[in-house]
C-alpha cells in the first residue's frame, strides 16, 4: 500500500488505527475523495456502531484542522450483534472500514485530512480511545488499489435504503407501554440467517428479537423488547441485515401488531423434569412455614388448634383438611389469575398483589378486625336463626371459617422467596398450563403440610395443655402478632400508595372497629356499618393512592439502580452489588438486617471499587421487572453482583449469608482474560 494514500497509525493492544484513501492524490479538476478509517481491532475488542443498543458510544469525528475539505460524510457498515454483561450490543470486531466521501472546496486543489477521533473499544472491560490522524494528498493522480478494494468492500456492507435493497417494511408497532416493537418486513428473495437492528432515539435500547420467517422465507416476523425509552421518540428507522446484503429503512408505526406466521414450538420438559420442579416447589412451600414473614400464619393456627381440642376426632380432622383447601384453593386462584394476566401481556411474579394499595387496605382492615377481636374488644355473633340453621346442618358449623384459616395464610405467605421457591416459580411463570397447575399445586400442598399433619393424625390436639389462664395469655400474644403484622402493612401502605392513602384507611379502619365494639347496636347493624365504613376505606386507598409516582430513593450508602451504569462501571475494573428489595418483602428485610448491613459485608459493599445499587419493586417497576426477566426470575429477594470477574453477573440465594456474598464479591473483582463478550 503507497504511504501516499494512508496516515500515520495509532496504535495500541486493543485497536490499530488509520486513515486511508483510495485515490493517491488529488487529480485535475477532483471536486471528491473516496477514504475510510481503518479499524483493526485485537483478539476480543470491539466497537460500536451508529446505534450502539444500550451502552456504548458510536465513534465521532472532528474534522477541526483540515485543509481543503467541505463536507465529509461517514458511512456506517451494517453492525454485528454481541452480548457483553449480558446486555445487547451493536458493533463490529476483527475489522472494520468505515467509508468516507470527502467533497473539496477547491477542486483539484491539495487535501490535508485531520481527523480527531473518539470511540469507544470494549472486551471484559471498556476503553475510551481518543486519538488525531492526519493524511495530506498532493496534487496527482492514480489509485491506490489496495485501499480502494477494501473501502469498496466495506461500503457494499453500508445498508441500502429505499427499494432498491428488494427488503420493505411492511408493519411495524409500538404497544403504548413501551414494552415491545413488532414488526413486518418482506424480501423478494427468501431471507438465510436475517438480524433486526431498530433505532428511535439516542435514549431507546432494545434487546434480542425473537423472529420467525414465513411465506417461503420472504416475510421477516420480529418481536423486540424495549429496554429503556428516549423521552422523545423521533422517526423509527429499522435496519435488517442477511448475509453479505443489508437495507436501511424509515418507517410509519402501525395501530396494531402484526401476527406471527407461527406460533413459537418449544421444546417442552418431561415428566421427569416436572417431577423434580414439582419436588423442589414442595420444599419452598415447606420452607414457608418458618419464614419470618409467616408468624401471623402460625398464629392462626394455633388459634385454629386451640379451638377444635374439645372437639371430636372428625370434626378435628375435617377442619384441619378443609385449611389445607383453603391454601390449596389460594395458590389456585394464583395460577388462574397468573395464566389470565400473562395471557393480556401483564407482568406477572410472586408478590406482586403488594404492590396493590387496595390490595393492602383489605389486608390491613382483615388484620386489625382479627387482632381487636383477640384482644376482646368485641366478639361477633350471627343471628340466633342463623345459629339454629346451622346447628341443625350438623358438623358444617364452623368449615368456612377453617377455609378462610388456610387461605388467608397462603396469602401472607407469598411477600417471601424462600429457597428452592424462586426455581419452582419461575420455571411455573415461564411455562405451560400444565407447568403452572402442577407448581402452583405442590407448592400449596407444602405450605399446607402442617394442616395435613393435624388431619392425618387429630390426636396430636389433646397433647396441647389443658385450658387455663395461660389461653388468655395465648390470645393476647397473638392479638400482637396481628397487630404487628397489621402494623408491618401499614408501613408498605405508606410506600405503596403514600401517606394519605395509608392515614385514610388507618382512620377508617378504627372507626370500623370502634362500630363493631359499639355493644349496645343490634348485629345486623354493626356488621352493616363496618361493612359500609371498610368499602369506604378500600376505595380510599385506591382513590388517594400515589401509586404513580416514583419509588423511594435509595439510602445515601446505596447508588440507584440503573441497569446501563452495570457495565460501564465494570469496564471499568470496579465491582457492582444489585439488591432487589421492596417494602413488603419481608426476607429482603431480614437479608439486610442480618447479612448487608453488617460487619464484614457491610465493609465489602462500601469498599474502594465497589458500587451498591439498590432496585426499590415496592411499586410496580417495568425497568426492574425487565431485568428479573432477563434472569428468569419473578420475585425476590433477587441479589447479583457484577465485576471483571463476573461480566455477566453472579446469582446470589435468596436467603443470603455472610460467606456467599464476600465470595461472590471476590470472584466478580478477579480480572477475566479478553474475550469476545
Amino acid at each position: 500500500m503507497s504511504n501516499a494514500a494512508e496516515s500515520g497509525s495509532f496504535s495500541n493492544p486493543a485497536l490499530e488505527a488509520r486513515l486511508i484513501a483510495a485515490e493517491n492524490g488529488v487529480g485535475p479538476n477532483a471536486t471528491s475523495l473516496s477514504a475510510g478509517l481503518h479499524l483493526e481491532l485485537g483478539e476480543g475488542w470491539k466497537t460500536y456502531w451508529r446505534s450502539p443498543g444500550e451502552v456504548g458510544i458510536p465513534p465521532l469525528i472532528d474534522w477541526a484542522g483540515s485543509e481543503n475539505v467541505e463536507e465529509v460524510e461517514l458511512l456506517w457498515p451494517a453492525p454485528e450483534r454481541f452480548t457483553a454483561f449480558g446486555i445487547e450490543n451493536f458493533g463490529y470486531h476483527d475489522e472494520v472500514v468505515f467509508p468516507l466521501r470527502i467533497a473539496l472546496s477547491d477542486p483539484g486543489a491539495p487535501v490535508r485530512l485531520n481527523a480527531n477521533v473518539t470511540l469507544l473499544t470494549c472486551s471484559t472491560v471498556c476503553v475510551p480511545q481518543e486519538f488525531t490522524l492526519t493524511l495530506s494528498l498532493p496534487r496527482a493522480s492514480g489509485i491506490d488499489a489496495d485501499a480502494a478494494a477494501l473501502i469498496s468492500a466495506y461500503a457494499e456492507k453500508v445498508p441500502e435504503e429505499g427499494a432498491e435493497s428488494g427488503i420493505s417494511i411492511q408493519s411495524a408497532y409500538l404497544d403504548p407501554d413501551m414494552t415491545a416493537l413488532t414488526l413486518v418486513a418482506h424480501s423478494e428473495r427468501p431471507f438465510a440467517g436475517p438480524d433486526v437492528f431498530p433505532e428511535l432515539g439516542a435514549g431507546t435500547a432494545f434487546g434480542k428479537p425473537d423472529i420467525r420467517l414465513g411465506d417461503g422465507g420472504r416475510l421477516l416476523w420480529a418481536r423486540l423488547p424495549v429496554l429503556s425509552a428516549a423521552a422523545d421518540l423521533p422517526d423509527l428507522r429499522i435496519t435488517v441485515t442477511d448475509g453479505d446484503r443489508a437495507a436501511s429503512l424509515f418507517t410509519e408505526l402501525a395501530d396494531a401488531a402484526p401476527q406471527p406466521p407461527f406460533a413459537l414450538d418449544r421444546v417442552l420438559p418431561g415428566l421427569a423434569e416436572l417431577a423434580w420442579i414439582a419436588a423442589i416447589a414442595f420444599l419452598g412451600g415447606l420452607v414457608l412455614n418458618v419464614m419470618p414473614c409467616v408468624l401471623p400464619v402460625l398464629s392462626i393456627k394455633l388459634s385454629s388448634a386451640m379451638k377444635s381440642r374439645d372437639q371430636g376426632v372428625g370434626r378435628i380432622r375435617k377442619g384441619f383438611a378443609v385449611s389445607a383447601l383453603g391454601v390449596l384453593a389460594f395458590m389456585w386462584s394464583l395460577a388462574a389469575l397468573t395464566l389470565a394476566a400473562r395471557g393480556l401481556g401483564m407482568t406477572v411474579g410472586w408478590g406482586l398483589q403488594f404492590q396493590n394499595p387496595v390490595f393492602l387496605a383489605v389486608m390491613f382492615i382483615v388484620l386489625a378486625v382479627f387482632s381487636a377481636n383477640l384482644f376482646g374488644a368485641f366478639e361477633i355473633e350471627l343471628p340466633s336463626s342463623l345459629q339454629t340453621r346451622l346447628a341443625r346442618a350438623g358438623g358444617g358449623k364452623g368449615y368456612s371459617g377453617d377455609f378462610a384459616t388456610g387461605a388467608f395464610a397462603a396469602i401472607l405467605a407469598t411477600p417471601c422467596s424462600a429457597p428452592f421457591l424462586g426455581t419452582a416459580v419461575a420455571f411455573a411463570l415461564a411455562g405451560r398450563l400444565l407447568d403452572i397447575a402442577v407448581i402452583f399445586t405442590a407448592l400449596g400442598i407444602g405450605l399446607a403440610l402442617p394442616y395435613l399433619i393435624v388431619a392425618a393424625f387429630p390426636a396430636a390436639i389433646s397433647r396441647l395443655p389443658k385450658p387455663g389462664r395461660w389461653m388468655l395469655w395465648l390470645k393476647i400474644l397473638l392479638g400482637l402478632a396481628l397487630a404487628g403484622t397489621a402494623g408491618w402493612l401499614f408501613w408498605v401502605l405508606i410506600g405503596v400508595g403514600g401517606m394519605t392513602s395509608a392515614l385514610a384507611v388507618l382512620t377508617a379502619s378504627a372507626v370500623l372497629v370502634v362500630i363493631l365494639s359499639f355493644s349496645r347496636l343490634a348485629a345486623g347493624a354493626r356488621l352493616s356499618g363496618a361493612a359500609a365504613t371498610g368499602a369506604l376505606a378500600i376505595f380510599l386507598a385506591g382513590f388517594l393512592s400515589a401509586a404513580g409516582t416514583p419509588n423511594a430513593k435509595p439510602a445515601t450508602d446505596w447508588a440507584a439502580f440503573d441497569r446501563r451504569e452495570i457495565p460501564k462501571l465494570v469496564s471499568r475494573g470496579e465491582v457492582v452489588f444489585v439488591d432487589v428489595t421492596a417494602d413488603w418483602c419481608l426476607t429482603c428485610k431480614a437479608n439486610k438486617a442480618l447479612v448487608l448491613d453488617r460487619a464484614p459485608v457491610r465493609t465489602a459493599l462500601r469498599a474502594p471499587g465497589v458500587t451498591a445499587m439498590q432496585a426499590d419493586w415496592t411499586r410496580p417497576d417495568e425497568a426492574i421487572s425487565r431485568y428479573l426477566e432477563t434472569f428468569d426470575r419473578y420475585g425476590i429477594p433477587f441479589n447479583a453482583v457484577y465485576g471483571p470477574g463476573a461480566p455477566e453477573g453472579i446469582v446470589l440465594p435468596e436467603l443470603l449469608s455472610s460467606e456467599a456474598v464476600l465470595s461472590a464479591l471476590e470472584k466478580a473483582a478477579e480480572r477475566a482474560v479478553a474475550s469476545g463478550g
